[in-house]
């Protein structure tokens, strides 16, 4: 698995948001190009303890179960269920969410593994810095392979 605290995978990861523009269209799902920059924000933050969401029943009943499935090499498959803080409703402007995100990306890239070690997913629970890398990884790379870079 690809890791996002080496610089240049980093790199690879933000010349393929640098590849997207305003007229980027997806080739599956129903979020426009600038939604997507903006949903992929959220769990970068809450990773980087720069935002907490509180855990709720579903995630206490199936987090566990969940982080076995998804905390894996394996893509993310197309159309798994949003929480509800990441759904990005309105329309965003695409160049202030690429700047963004991409200050994101390099934040985590820089994160300690003893900060990130003590952060907690709200569905998932605990998490390790490795967990959270892939985690992160697999979110950026199935959106960007959903916009086709």
């Amino acid at each position: 698995m690809k890791s996002l605290f080496e610089p240049s995978v980093t790199g690879e990861m933000l010349d393929r948001i640098n590849h997207l523009t305003p007229d980027t269209k997806p080739l599956w799902g129903k979020m426009t190009v600038s939604q997507m920059l903006a949903h992929m924000q959220p769990p970068l933050k809450v990773a980087l303890g720069e935002a907490t969401l509180k855990k709720g029943l579903m995630g206490f009943l199936f987090g566990k179960i969940a982080k076995k499935q998804l905390v894996t090499e394996t893509p993310f498959k197309r159309n798994l269920p949003t929480a509800p803080a990441f759904v990005i409703k309105t329309e965003k402007n695409f160049q202030e969410e690429k700047d963004k995100l991409i200050e994101l990306v390099k934040k985590f890239q820089k994160a300690s593994a003893d900060e990130l070690n003590t952060r907690v997913h709200p569905f998932f629970g605990k998490l390790t810095a490795e967990e959270w890398n892939m985690l992160q990884w697999k979110h950026l790379d199935h959106h960007l392979r959903q916009f086709g870079v």
